[in-house]
């Protein structure tokens, strides 16, 4: 029999994920979805169909045979791992989709087969309209039995490509993905700083994001945009909070510093994410790393 599935989380990556589930995933039973707030879970479900609300954890996990979750941060996951192994998950396979320090990947993968379970990590990259497309990429590690389940989930259903690290350490997923999100803040943080000195200079943004668009199609042609629109310090909810990416950038900085290395982009970038903190709080946006750069440069930090 098809395997039951069941998705724990809801935020801006995990909504549009479970829509593609549900709509490419050749699920044989309605998904079951959880999430702390049960209002998000049933409009969710609402929108997408083929799926049921679930209220509680050992409901949900005695039900599922493969348990996706993406979460906000490390202490989060953990803790809704500890949740879900008070129960029998034996021969059950738990999928995390969160992004997390490599050490607590390990943590988990330690915990979960304890408990005669499969682990499989599964981070991805892409932001909330890539996952609502089903354009992500996924990176997949842990035992190749399990990851080899998880795949026909991935490549062709919430995702584009599949970063394949099957039959390694699941903490190697987590490793790229931490790494892999130093390069979004970076470009973030030129982009910032380039469309300041555009408009201070003289030159323009507008001229400076026509380069941008003929020279760098995609992310960074739209992180321009929106820092020109005001979308950076406009929206109600971030796409990119910066709690999170302040997250990302102490585990990247952790990660360099036992190997070894200093990864100064990431300290520059970090110091406008607390300028964006201090700003807009909870509320503020990776991309509200434009208005920290124009407020340190004498400018407005709305434009």
């Amino acid at each position: 029999m098809a395997p039951q599935l069941a998705w724990i989380g809801l935020g801006n990556m995990g909504r549009g994920m479970c829509k593609n589930l549900v709509e490419k995933g050749n699920l044989s039973q309605p998904l079951l979805i959880y999430n702390r707030t049960t209002k998000r879970a049933e409009d969710l479900s609402s929108k997408i169909g083929r799926s049921t609300v679930m209220t509680s954890i050992p409901g949900l996990v005695q039900k599922a045979d493969i348990i996706f979750y993406c979460l906000g941060d490390d202490p989060a996951v953990l803790g809704m791992v500890d949740e879900i192994l008070v129960n029998d998950v034996s021969g059950k396979i738990l999928v995390d989709c969160s992004t997390v320090h490599p050490e607590t990947t390990q943590q988990q993968a330690e915990k979960i087969e304890a408990k005669s379970a499969q682990f499989v990590a599964c981070p991805v990259f892409g932001a909330p309209a890539m996952a609502d497309s089903g354009q992500l990429v996924c990176v997949l590690a842990g035992k190749s039995s399990a990851v080899d389940k998880i795949k026909p989930y991935c490549e062709g259903v919430m995702g584009r490509a599949i970063i394949d690290f099957a039959g390694q350490e699941a903490s190697k997923a987590t490793l790229l993905k931490v790494l892999g999100n130093t390069f979004i803040a970076s470009m973030v943080e030129t982009l910032s700083e380039g469309h300041v000195v555009a408009e201070k200079s003289g030159l323009g943004t507008q001229q400076l994001h026509q380069f941008i668009e003929a020279m760098f199609p995609g992310p960074y042609t739209a992180y321009s945009n929106r820092m020109l629109s005001g979308d950076y310090y406009k929206r109600e909810e971030p796409l990119f909070a910066v709690d999170l990416a302040r997250k990302d950038a102490r585990h990247a900085q952790k990660i360099a510093n036992d190997a070894g290395v200093t990864m100064k982009n990431v300290q520059i970038a970090d110091g406008l994410l607390q300028g964006v903190k201090e700003h807009m709080g909870t509320k503020g946006d990776i991309a509200g790393m434009y208005g920290a750069k124009r407020k340190e440069s004498g400018l407005p930090f709305e434009n």
